[in-house]
């Protein structure tokens, strides 16, 4: 499982499609819906935040609009708790941890779709999901290098 803290514009299609199917996932996880992966480490950000299911929405949300933008059909009845209409508060990752992920996409991009790694390599750095909030700091700790 996946939960990238980079925006989703800057992932391919397979990235992109990837990280819809893992973010339900990581809902149902969150919800109680499923005995496995529950101790997950990608879910610890979001078990840290004070509404987990209304973070993963609005996490798949982003994910979605993405999708949308692009011309795909992500079912959003999919997402269990929709975003809320008030902003919802800020999930602190480091610096260190965008870089690491900045660079294992860029890995991977090299692989399976060069033209977009070629394009991503000039740009200065990525941008993340606007759920996160970028603080400095070294990878997080729950990551596994």
């Amino acid at each position: 499982m996946r939960l990238w803290t980079i925006h989703p514009s800057l992932l391919d299609r397979t990235g992109l499609v990837a990280e819809w199917r893992e973010g339900l996932l990581a809902q149902a996880v969150l919800l109680g819906k499923t005995r496995g992966y529950t101790q997950h480490p990608q879910l610890h950000r979001f078990r840290r935040h004070a509404h987990p299911t209304a973070a993963i929405g609005v996490y798949l949300a982003e994910v979605r609009a993405e999708a949308e933008r692009r011309g795909y059909n992500f079912d959003a009845s999919r997402i269990v708790q929709p975003p809320p209409a008030e902003p919802l508060a800020t999930i602190y990752t480091t610096s260190g941890q965008l870089e690491y992920e900045w660079e294992h996409l860029l890995r991977k991009l090299a692989v399976r779709a060069p033209d977009l790694h070629t394009a991503h390599a000039a740009l200065p750095g990525p941008t993340a999901h606007p759920l996160f909030t970028i603080i400095p700091g070294p990878i997080e700790s729950w990551e596994r290098p």
